[in-house]
């Protein structure tokens, strides 16, 4: 992956100071998906067969929940909880509860478990 995932970077998704096209690009980076610029094309050579499958494009995870919830899934449980293990994140006040904000925290984590599982 061409960029860093620093915390600063990941509490921007968090705060919306990041543009939604910045963070998806960031997860579909980390999924594996280039643009070709020649072709004017996706690659998926180096997406994984289960989102290539489904996601022959790169979704907009912030506009498609099914997107988002198969993020979710992907997320190996015993990195379910690094929002708040490594950020420090206690969650969105309730009337911060909406599905754009938990979409980002969702992203947020899936890179939060990118990250540690390319630590390893």
């Amino acid at each position: 992956m061409g960029i860093t995932i620093t915390d600063e970077l990941l509490w921007a998704i968090l705060k919306d100071e990041l543009s939604d096209a910045e963070a998806n690009a960031l997860v579909w980076q980390a999924l594996g998906y280039v643009w070709d610029e020649a072709q004017s094309c996706w690659q998926t050579d180096l997406v994984a067969p289960e989102w290539q499958q489904d996601y022959p494009e790169p979704p907009d995870f912030i506009a498609s929940r099914p997107a988002t919830v198969k993020l979710t899934r992907s997320i190996p449980a015993p990195y379910k909880q690094l929002l708040k293990e490594e950020l420090g994140f206690a969650g969105y006040s309730i009337n911060e509860l909406v599905p754009r904000k938990t979409r980002r925290a969702t992203m947020t984590n899936w890179l939060l478990a990118y990250r540690r599982s390319q630590q390893y």
